[in-house]
């Protein structure tokens, strides 16, 4: 039951870190990144689907990307879907493919998206940390009603703190490894 409870805290946390690596690709950097239009959604007859379902996304220099749909009469759509993204940037077509520049960063841009990038993986702390109090709680209720004893508690409470502070090492290296993406750019 206790190790049920332990297993369950670390896939929980495995997926606030997945959630943080996620979050994190969608703040841009001043490097051309696919993940950048994870989030842009083309209307599609009728539907709106992800752009990488309808157009392949290529990086062919740092700061080029250049998207070429499968469908060249959806070149329009892919436009207007990327300007709502509101990503910041100005896609321009030659009828075949979208040709996108990425702008370098501004200093205060740069400042901008770090606090971002602070606050999303603060947020992770935060989720991991309430993933700890949830499991704690857990042990608790089960040494309550006697399937652990007191030494077997304390001895998972550890183990739980344990996994906690290296999930907490783990968003902090995160983060300082995209901070510094960001102001490199």
């Amino acid at each position: 039951k206790k190790s049920e409870t332990l297993d369950n805290s670390k896939e929980r946390k495995k997926k606030s870190i997945k959630a943080l690596k996620n979050e994190l690709n969608q703040i841009r950097t001043g490097r051309a990144s696919a993940s950048l239009f994870d989030r842009v959604r083309v209307e599609y007859y009728g539907d709106r689907c992800p752009l990488n379902q309808v157009a392949t996304v290529q990086i062919p220099e740092a700061r080029m990307v250049v998207i070429n749909p499968y469908d060249k009469s959806l070149i329009k759509e892919i436009e207007k879907a990327i300007l709502a993204a509101d990503l910041g940037l100005n896609p321009s077509n030659d009828g075949k493919v979208i040709r996108i520049s990425i702008p370098p960063l501004t200093a205060d841009r740069r400042k901008e998206l770090c606090k971002q990038a602070k606050n999303t993986a603060e947020n992770s702390r935060v989720s991991i940390r309430n993933i700890r109090r949830d499991g704690n709680d857990e042990l608790k209720k089960q040494q309550k009603d006697s399937l652990i004893t007191e030494d077997e508690l304390k001895v998972s409470e550890d183990k739980l703190q344990k996994s906690t502070d290296s999930f907490i090492a783990e968003i902090n290296k995160i983060f300082e490894e995209k901070e510094k993406e960001i102001m490199e750019g």
